[in-house]
């Protein structure tokens, strides 16, 4: 009876989210260049244009400057003085598509795969694009993500998408980028501790782990050198890009112990490493620096994790390693704060980060960490025209008013459940809403 009142519990839930919001379709192709002009524009690379214009075309910025904008024949001319204008936000490391009802509701989980190591495990093909949780950070901003696998040891191969899209394929921005790794550490308390054999240390315990990572990844490398195999290992398969440099391996691992094991095992193997999670990188910024390591911060938004630490450890985190010339970005993690990504990066600023270090960090930065600074992360002539307005700060919780976002040029729906939900509560009591 219990499991029937579950079932039940978790396709309810399911129904209200399907049934609860009227279909938002993706936007059309951009059809007309577009020309936004007057607004402050922030380019994500540390520079501010001020009463500035920006205008795109087939999905590409055309033009980006100072004063007055140059006439474009046909063009869509938007308004936009008193304005902001920014690059889209980007999301790594989450399970933002992967994850629909975390509790009660196992069949909208899809984030992880049994076993220890699942490099070959695809999370793109498991994004669903029709997730309601997907426009509701979309109105924050959010306009680019990296859906992730998590669980076991090699949890699995990473994709960036783009956030408006009729299915995985549409949404594929770059494919198969990342493969993501844990780091074995030691827990001898707590609800994530793992059982020792007998008369096994903890520590014992993870040179067993960290011996089979070597293994594979060592069997990996082996087969990668051979153009033509004769039975064809679709883990080692997956692990290719490993080694010619076309993946990057994302290794979550948080102690300065285990950051700096990571470190010197990317670089015994040959592999571009990028430390995620990083609580006490500051401890070991030099062997980062020295070795081009990046780091995504988890969150800001937390406690330290000694009782000796500084309580604004976590908050001054992107400033100290900013300043020791790491390459950082930010992440809202867990299943609903990706929703608060730019509000973590600009509480940083009242730790010591300037506005526009902010925004590089979840713009700029996290492109370049994600490897599509190319096409992404800010406001360049050439680049996709992947960007957003809004009437205020879109670092402050307070002041943040999305009002247009644009995708490859494409004008998407900033309208989500919750916007729905308030517009029909507002109606029941007879009062006036502008969303």
């Amino acid at each position: 009876m219990k499991k029937i009142f579950a079932i039940f519990g978790g396709l309810l839930s399911i129904a209200t989210l399907t049934h609860g919001q009227a279909n938002i379709s993706p936007a059309p192709a951009q059809s007309k260049p577009i020309v936004i002009t007057g607004a402050t524009i922030h380019i994500g690379n540390g520079q501010v244009i001020n009463s500035g214009y920006i205008a795109f075309d087939k999905g590409k910025i055309t033009a980006i400057g100072e004063g007055a904008a140059p006439a474009i024949a046909g063009a869509d001319v938007i308004d936009a003085t008193g304005k902001q204008v920014y690059p889209g936000f980007i999301c790594p490391e989450t399970t933002l598509g992967l994850i629909e009802v975390e509790e009660g509701a196992r069949g909208t989980v899809d984030a992880q795969e049994t076993g220890d190591f699942n490099p070959n495990v695809r999370s793109l093909i498991a994004y669903n694009t029709d997730s309601k949780v997907i426009p509701t950070v979309r109105s924050n901003g959010i306009l680019l993500a990296q859906p992730t696998p998590v669980g076991g040891v090699i949890a699995g191969t990473s994709s960036v998408v783009q956030l408006d899209a009729w299915n995985w394929e549409d949404a594929a921005y770059k494919t198969d980028m990342a493969i993501h790794l844990t780091w074995p550490v030691e827990r001898t308390s707590g609800r994530r501790r793992r059982d020792v054999g007998a008369g096994e240390s903890p520590a014992e315990r993870v040179q067993k782990e960290i011996d089979a990572v070597s293994k594979l990844f060592t069997e990996a490398k082996a087969y990668a050198q051979i153009d033509k195999p004769a039975v064809t290992n679709v883990r080692f398969e997956a692990m290719k890009g490993l080694f010619n440099g076309t993946k990057k391996l994302f290794v979550d691992a948080n102690g300065a112990r285990e950051i700096l094991q990571a470190v010197a095992f990317g670089k015994n193997m040959g592999i571009k490493v990028v430390i995620a999670g990083g609580n006490e990188a500051y401890l070991v910024t030099k062997t980062l620096t020295d070795n081009n390591v990046p780091v995504i911060l988890y969150e800001t938004q937390r406690v330290p994790d000694r009782d000796e630490d500084d309580v604004y450890l976590p908050y001054k985190m992107p400033k100290i390693l900013t300043d020791a010339g790491v390459l950082v970005g930010l992440t809202g993690t867990g299943f609903w704060r990706q929703r608060n990504l730019p509000f973590e990066a600009g509480q940083s600023v009242g730790f010591g980060m300037t506005k526009e270090q902010a925004i590089s960090m979840i713009t700029l930065n996290n492109a370049k960490i994600l490897g599509i600074d190319k096409t992404a992360g800010s406001l360049e002539v050439g680049k996709d025209a992947i960007l957003f307005i809004s009437k205020g700060d879109a670092l402050d919780m307070i002041t943040i008013d999305v009002q247009m976002a644009f995708i490859q040029g494409r004008n998407i729906s900033l309208d989500n459940l919750h916007k729905q939900l308030y517009r029909k509560y507002s109606e029941k009591y007879g009062l006036k809403v502008d969303l």
